[in-house]
């Protein structure tokens, strides 16, 4: 017994779990089924936006794991918690009340909820509806078939009510007037909708014909019902025929304007008096021609007004002609042509006229005539010199199918006839008088859009009365044309304005030309240029850099082509920015195509770019990068005159200093020179006569100085290192050595000769070679006799007297000219005789001559 009591309160426990089960409908059609909660709303159905009240009672003893007066109830609206009100109810009962103060959702549910261990569990739920009542059905409108007498009826809804709406239509006899009000006839519902249409077809078995009735549409909800306007008809007034059909059209002969139409109607509508409706038009019409007051039920009607040699399409209709009922369908088309007359009216006509070659070249344009003056297909033109007359044809200048004709006539032709022909005639010549251009001309012309494919040109009117006006419009590119079609005539003298319609396109410029037609004169001509619509260009020019400096860049370019300026050309914008991002700009003249751009910045980098607009928008061209210069050329110009200046005067200064000795002594001081020392003066007379050989082999250049010995000494001085060991060691290392030329005594004094001592005064016989100097021509050069220099820069005297025979030494002075050509004194070099006479040791008595020998023996040959 203790564990069956301690067991059931599990059992209890686990059984409520069941009942209460989370998340539906099961458990809490179980709660409903044992009375333990219940919901209740003031209305499941309400309007939307509109409040919702609700409330939850919950039966604590019919909810078994309940505890009493701990019961816990709370809301969700579909899936969201909602806040209500709790408070103990009669009977031990806890009570739950919720307000929705405004409810958007057009269905949702409202459930009650209790806790029972922590959890939520649902125990019973509302559902709510919300929406709008049905609104009005309005333009009911019925049509009766005579092919199954059918009464279609249909209308337009209005707006939606968010609710499930039933519409059905309604009908019921009409009550006699002299009946009671409360005899009406119950109603009967014809028909419902399907798939929510708006059109329900009532069948004739429930139809009353010839009888009036009251029809109606009804659209319920909810919410409330709500019905249309009461259509009270006949049906038969609402029957709509079926259409008629044209049998035949003709022309009358009589009445050459006129047609007869003849038709018939369908078998079904043949027991009925018919009203009927023609309908005409002729190609290009902008709207049908109506004939009406057609009766009968068939038959043939007549009207007239139609045009010559013109095709028309007809068209008719009929209905109940003792009811305002539908017109049937229109009738199948028929075509017909009318016959042909000569045309009729005069040509309008427009010349140009210059003498040439004895002749007057004639160019004539006209318009075609109208529709209704053509009478039909005007087959050509026939121009002509003078009128026409019975029995004879005047001459032809011109027969064409085209609207102008350039012919020549001859001088003084004033007159020239013109006239149209088709296949029924030639119509009357018109009279063109060629006037003279030299009248007034007019004031005041401007011309505006009259749309995007027309133009109104205004002009003041002339002091002189006009009989006409001649308005003429070409479109202007780039190629030059001729538009012989773009004329008009404005016959009404006292017009001040016209309206051009022919040929005009937006975005395109047109020249238009004015000329006042006088009684016996023709006007100058007057000119204005206009748009019928304007955009922004399709491109912006082109820019050219023309010139540019440190400051300023000349900018050029090349004008929008016309056809690409889509509008006049206000102004034209130059932008350019640095690298800093400083924008300038300047506003140009469209007039002009160059632009200087003052005060930049030197050596800097911009980006420039035009913009040209018009009155209805602006178009940017491509970016030109420039970097402007360093200096100007006149700045430049300046600098190489300076450098230049700068220059001259540096080679002004070198030959001030190369002339002045001082200033030259500072800078390039003197070096003693061998050539002006009276050695010079030592060498004999026979060294002219020597025939030095010379290799030649050698390179040119300047002369080469081979080598100074002195051969002379005194007996028993031997100077220091010179002596056998000095020979020996000069010869084993050098060449051996030309013959010398030797000073030689004779009883006229001293002379020279090979090998042989000379003989002075007091002296010693040895021989003395003081220099050599052996001179070669340029290579590939025919070989001249080699020439002899003589140079010292010893400044002691000869000791031998100069000779008269000798002209080389015949100089008083004690030192030769410097590098002095002995070739050229007249004595040719010998060759040094004897196989011994070079001595090679210098005289002891010489010391001054030690010093003067000279390397490069090696460059001779030998004596």
């Amino acid at each position: 017994m203790a564990r069956r009591g301690a067991g059931t309160p599990l059992l209890l426990r686990l059984s409520l779990l069941l009942l209460l089960r989370p998340g539906g409908e099961w458990g809490s059609a179980h709660s409903r089924t044992l009375g333990c909660a219940s919901v209740a709303v003031d209305s499941p159905v309400v309007t939307l936006g509109s409040a919702v009240t609700a409330s939850c009672t919950v039966r604590s003893e019919l909810c078994r794991g309940l505890e009493p007066g701990r019961v816990r109830i709370s809301w969700m609206l579909d899936n969201e918690p909602v806040a209500g009100s709790q408070q103990r109810g009669a009977g031990g009962t806890e009570v739950s009340n919720l307000t929705l103060p405004q409810f958007n959702r057009t269905q949702a549910k409202l459930w009650c909820c209790v806790e029972w261990n922590g959890t939520k569990q649902r125990v019973d739920v509302a559902e709510i509806w919300a929406g709008y009542p049905p609104a009005k059905p309005f333009n009911l409108s019925c049509v009766l078939s005579l092919s199954d007498y059918g009464l279609t009826c249909q209308w337009e809804r209005g707006a939606d009510s968010r609710l499930p709406t039933s519409v059905a239509l309604k009908w019921s006899p009409q009550a006699h007037p002299s009946r009671c009000r409360r005899s009406r006839a119950p109603a009967v519902t014809g028909c419902t909708p399907e798939g929510g249409r708006s059109r329900c077809t009532v069948p004739r078995r429930l139809l009353q014909l010839y009888r009036h009735m009251e029809i109606w549409v009804s659209a319920a909800n909810a919410l409330g019902t709500a019905e249309s306007e009461r259509l009270r008809i006949d049906p038969m007034d609402v029957a709509q025929l079926d259409p008629p059909a044209l049998r035949s059209v003709q022309s009358i002969p009589v009445q050459t304007d006129c047609v007869a139409v003849a038709w018939e109607v369908v078998r079904s509508n043949a027991h009925m008096e018919l009203q009927c409706e023609l309908r005409y038009r002729a190609p290009g019409d902008p709207a049908w021609a109506l004939v009406t007051g057609i009766v009968g039920q068939a038959g043939t009607t007549r009207h007239c007004g139609f045009l010559f040699g013109t095709r028309y399409l007809f068209q008719m209709r009929c209905r109940r002609s003792s009811a305002r009922g539908y017109w049937s369908d229109w009738s199948l088309g028929m075509n017909y042509t009318t016959h042909e007359k000569a045309p009729t009216g005069k040509l309008d006509a427009w010349w140009s006229a210059q003498p040439a070659g004895g002749r007057l070249e004639v160019q004539l344009r006209w318009k075609a005539p109208q529709r209704q003056e053509a009478n039909g297909r005007v087959l050509g033109y026939r121009v002509t010199l003078s009128p026409r007359r019975r029995g004879r044809d005047p001459p032809t200048v011109c027969n064409t199918t085209h609207t102008q004709c350039d012919f020549s006539a001859p001088v003084g032709t004033q007159r020239v006839y013109l006239s149209a022909y088709n296949a029924a005639g030639e119509s009357a010549a018109t009279e063109v008088v060629l006037l003279e251009r030299r009248g007034l001309p007019l004031a005041g012309l401007r011309a505006v859009p009259g749309g995007e494919h027309s133009l109104w040109v205004h002009w003041e009117a002339p002091s002189a009365p006009a009989a006409a006006y001649v308005l003429e419009w070409e479109r202007v590119s780039s190629e030059p044309s001729r538009c012989s079609a773009c004329w008009q005539m404005e016959r009404d003298g006292a017009a001040t304005a016209a309206l051009i319609r022919d040929g005009i396109e937006p975005f395109q410029r047109y020249n238009i030309s004015v000329f006042a037609l006088y009684k016996d004169t023709v006007g100058l001509p007057v000119h204005t240029a206009a748009y019928s619509k304007q955009k922004a260009p399709s491109y912006a020019p082109k820019l050219h850099l023309r010139s540019i400096s440190k400051s300023d860049a000349e900018l050029c370019w090349d004008p929008v082509p016309v056809e690409m300026q889509n509008g006049f050309i206000t102004s034209y914008t130059i932008f350019w920015a640095n690298s800093t991002a400083e924008v300038s700009s300047a506003t140009v003249s469209p007039s002009l195509s160059s632009f200087i751009i003052r005060e930049l910045k030197p050596s800097t980098l911009y980006k420039v770019h035009i913009m040209a607009s018009t009155a209805a928008g602006s178009t940017n061209g491509t970016s030109l990068t420039l970097v402007t210069m360093v200096l100007d050329d006149i700045e430049i110009q300046f600098l190489f005159l300076t450098l230049g200046l700068i220059f001259i005067l540096f080679i002004l200064l070198l030959i001030c200093f190369q002339k002045n000795g001082r200033v030259k002594q500072q800078f390039w001081p003197s070096v003693p020179d061998p050539a002006n020392s009276s050695l010079g003066k030592w060498v004999p007379a026979e060294l002219q006569q020597e025939p030095l050989q010379v290799p030649g082999t050698r390179e040119p250049g300047l002369a080469t100085i081979s080598t100074v010995t002195v051969l002379e000494k005194a007996a028993g001085k031997q100077p220091l290192g010179w002596g056998k060991e000095l020979a020996a060691e000069t010869a084993g290392t050098f060449p051996a050595l030309p013959q010398p030329y030797v000073g030689q005594e004779g009883p006229g004094g001293c002379s020279w000769a090979p090998a042989e001592p000379c003989q002075r005064p007091g002296g010693s016989g040895d021989t003395v070679q003081y220099a050599r100097v052996v001179g070669d021509g340029y290579k590939g050069q025919q070989q001249v006799p080699p020439r002899l220099y003589l140079r010292s820069s010893s400044t002691q005297p000869l000791l031998c007297d100069p000779s008269p025979t000798q002209p080389l030494l015949s100089d008083p002075s004690p030192s030769p000219k410097p590098y002095e050509n002995l070739w050229f004194h007249g004595a040719a070099p010998h060759a040094c005789p004897g196989d011994g006479g070079c001595p090679e040791e210098l005289p002891a008595t010489f010391p001054l001559l030690q010093g003067l020998r000279i390397g490069g023996a090696e460059e001779l040959h030998d004596c």
